[in-house]
């Protein structure tokens, strides 16, 4: 019997099943990357474990639509200038030549990482006039005011309305991160606007702009450009609804990016937007948070060439997804390059069974099928894990109780004669969905979806074909020296009860 899903929604800090709103179907918004400059580890670790969230969904049989937005406007230095605009001033572009040059990379690393693409990818500056209209509407419901052609959200006015609901406003200003009210002293990244302000505790959804800021709008205020946080409401709304399913992000994002985009949902549309809230958590490197002021930092590209003082090599796209998929998304993961050559070893372990338990055959000859029904119950609860907040570490490690028996139904330790044909095929099936579909690896050495590596495991089977005729016919001679020769071009041959099988 199926396991229901549960999510950790942030927002009621409760594990929760999961219903959406409308059976069969899937909202989910994650607030995407600001292309200003190259896509960094933290980024790589939290689209993949999103991606590995849509791929489930869909493995549950649900309709996603999955929004991930692009900003490319509005995110502010610590200085008060336009992170985008800095960029294009700096290398002497247009701001979209500089969302473009950096959008392309993203796209490509999430590619090598085997990221799905999102079902809709929308801009920030492609969605001004939706973002123009809310910010009226915010005003229009008295949580906006304006001064000197910007345009601030009242905090204070919209927690004494939801203070007035009392237990029937589950979105009071600071549910979702646990900050209070009287804490927040400002919004960092307004800058010299806080005279102008109520309280410190406002924020810009509407910012005048100066002369020589490179991106701005016409308003119904005078120039401007939106606040950081009100593309992801508009966009949100816009694609998903006034309600919707999941919204998601890293963890860095709940204040005051996710916190503020709730106000702005319940300010403008009296609705809080997501239902389920998902976060994940930060990634560290030799027990630290990543610097690059003291070098303690490493990129994607690094991590693949090992041309980096933290790593004795460089690791593969698959070997690095399997790093970050042995911790659960909402936990810290800690980089290290030991943690790294671990998670090799087992990517590689993991591969080479999935390949033997293909070429794997049964009798048909089962009266006692206790291997086999071990087997099954070892699928159901890896999904089980999966069921329970997408539990992909404990998912793993049922996995590998499974890897353990099919590496010695193939030596011998185990009989194939407890295992039924069908029992069989329904293991090749769950685990290459859960493998492959859910998780997202591809087995590297067999090809994955590279013409070259394909065209190296036809090789190898015609390598292997030789080898066991030559064993057959006691020329262990010739057998001995396609294995050596194997061994020194660095694949291994391992010899089992079905025959052969290799790795790299």
């Amino acid at each position: 019997m199926a396991t229901p899903l549960k999510l950790n929604n942030t927002l009621s800090r409760k594990k929760e099943i999961f219903e959406p709103l409308e059976a069969g179907f899937v909202g989910m918004y994650v607030c995407g990357p600001t292309v200003y400059n190259p896509v960094h580890l933290g980024n790589c670790r939290t689209f993949t474990s999103f991606d590995l969230i849509y791929r489930y969904l869909m493995y549950k049989g649900y309709r996603v639509r999955y929004v991930r937005n692009i900003t490319d406007v509005g995110h502010l230095t610590d200085s008060g200038e336009d992170k985008m605009a800095k960029e294009a001033r700096i290398s002497k572009l247009e701001p979209m030549e500089v969302a473009a040059k950096y959008a392309n990379d993203f796209h490509d690393m999430m590619r090598i990482f085997n990221n799905l693409n999102p079902s809709i990818e929308p801009q920030a500056s492609g969605h001004i006039i939706e973002q123009i209209e809310m910010v009226q509407q915010i005003i229009d419901n008295g949580y906006g005011y304006e001064v000197n052609g910007s345009v601030y959200f009242d905090v204070a006015a919209y927690e004494k309305d939801m203070e007035a609901k009392g237990d029937n406003a589950p979105h009071r200003y600071g549910a979702l991160s646990g900050r209070k009210i009287d804490e927040l002293l400002s919004e960092t990244r307004e800058l010299n606007s806080q005279a102008e302000k109520k309280s410190p505790s406002d924020f810009a959804i509407w910012m005048k702009a100066k002369p020589e800021d490179l991106q701005k709008w016409k308003s119904p205020w005078g120039v401007g450009f939106p606040g950081w946080h009100l593309e992801c409401s508009a966009m949100s709304t816009k694609y998903l609804g006034e309600t919707f399913d999941i919204h998601g992000g890293g963890n860095d994002l709940k204040f005051p990016h996710h916190e503020n985009e709730i106000a702005q949902n319940v300010g403008c549309c009296h609705r809080g937007g997501a239902r389920y809230w998902l976060h994940t958590n930060m990634l560290l490197m030799n027990g630290r948070k990543m610097s690059k002021s003291d070098g303690n930092t490493v990129t994607p590209d690094q991590l693949f060439t090992g041309d980096s003082p933290h790593l004795t090599k460089g690791y593969s796209p698959m070997a690095i997804r399997f790093f970050m998929l042995q911790t659960h998304y909402s936990s810290t993961m800690d980089l290290t390059d030991e943690a790294l050559q671990a998670a090799e070893k087992g990517y590689l372990r993991l591969m080479e069974a999935i390949r033997t338990l293909g070429k794997l055959e049964v009798s048909g000859k089962a009266q006692n099928e206790t291997v086999g029904k071990e087997l099954a119950e070892g699928m159901a609860a890896a999904f089980a894990e999966m069921d329970d907040d997408f539990n992909t570490p404990k998912a793993l490690a049922r996995v590998f109780e499974i890897v353990t028996k099919i590496n010695a139904l193939a030596g011998g330790q185990l009989s194939t004669d407890e295992v039924n044909p069908a029992t069989l095929d329904r293991l090749k099936t769950d685990l290459h969905a859960l493998i492959f579909d859910v998780l997202g690896l591809q087995d590297e050495a067999a090809g994955g979806s590279n013409a070259h590596t394909k065209a190296l495991d036809g090789v190898m089977d015609v390598l292997l074909d030789i080898r066991q005729q030559a064993r057959t016919d006691k020329n262990w001679g010739l057998s001995d020296q396609i294995r050596d020769a194997l061994s020194e071009a660095g694949i291994k041959v391992k010899d089992g009860k079905e025959g052969a099988t290799w790795s790299v």
